[in-house]
């Protein structure tokens, strides 16, 4: 299927700077549903959508061709896993996002390994969709709070399998884990906590000598790309 071309969108301007939009690539092999969405993408402040297509090679294509920020990918599509890694490969600064998962622990950890920056589950409203894109472009990992706790738990009770890995994460560590990953400070997550800087600081000490890491942030990135041995 041909993409359907799309015509550049002026950038907004905030007081005498000029802000730039998201740049992003929509792949679906819905039509009707990829033409909706770009549509409405291209409304909100922020936000453009560049190209849109319905098919592998030409995802890779127009992902060489424009260098979008983010890639929105249907994840009903049969080949969206595949499509993600050949995105990594080909097209590494291109972040990938997964529309439409569904949240069942085997889709989670399958699609974590492929490297998604972020996901939209299937019941999320449309609003969702360019706030998960806004914060992937600023550099956040964008999992809802049920995908975050079922990649930690992996990660907590999967990792120690293979005799001589890390011990298990409590349930409060795997909570201190999700916070770092959302970019807080140690005050910030005592105070969203109700415990002492100095208790936020021992629960990141326990973590960062459980998962074998030595600063907060790879702790965070474990839960980006969990082992997913047993």
């Amino acid at each position: 299927m041909i993409p359907s071309p799309r015509q550049p969108q002026p950038e907004t301007r905030t007081g005498s700077r000029r802000a730039r939009r998201v740049r992003v690539l929509l792949v679906s092999d819905v039509r009707a549903y990829r033409d909706a969405l770009a549509r409405w993408c291209d409304r909100q402040a922020g936000v453009r959508v560049v190209a849109t297509v319905g098919h592998h090679d030409g995802a890779l294509a127009l992902a060489r061709e424009h260098q979008p920020d983010v890639a929105l990918l249907d994840m009903r599509a049969p080949d969206s896993r595949e499509l993600a890694r050949a995105l990594a490969e080909q097209a590494p600064a291109v972040k990938r996002v997964g529309l439409g998962l569904s949240e069942t622990e085997d889709n989670v950890l399958a699609y974590a390994g492929a490297g998604f920056a972020g996901y939209v589950p299937r019941e999320a409203p449309l609003e969702e969709v360019v706030a998960v894109v806004r914060g992937i472009a600023r550099g956040e990992v964008r999992y809802s709070r049920r995908i975050a706790t079922t990649l930690l738990h992996r990660l907590a009770h999967g990792s120690g399998a293979h005799g001589g890995g890390p011990a298990r994460l409590t349930p409060r560590e795997i909570e201190i884990v999700r916070l770092i990953d959302e970019g807080l400070s140690n005050r910030e997550i005592g105070r969203r906590l109700t415990i002492e800087v100095a208790t936020v600081k021992n629960h990141v000490h326990h973590v960062l000598e459980k998962l074998q890491v030595h600063r907060r942030g790879e702790a965070a990135a474990r839960l980006r790309h969990p082992p997913l041995h047993a």
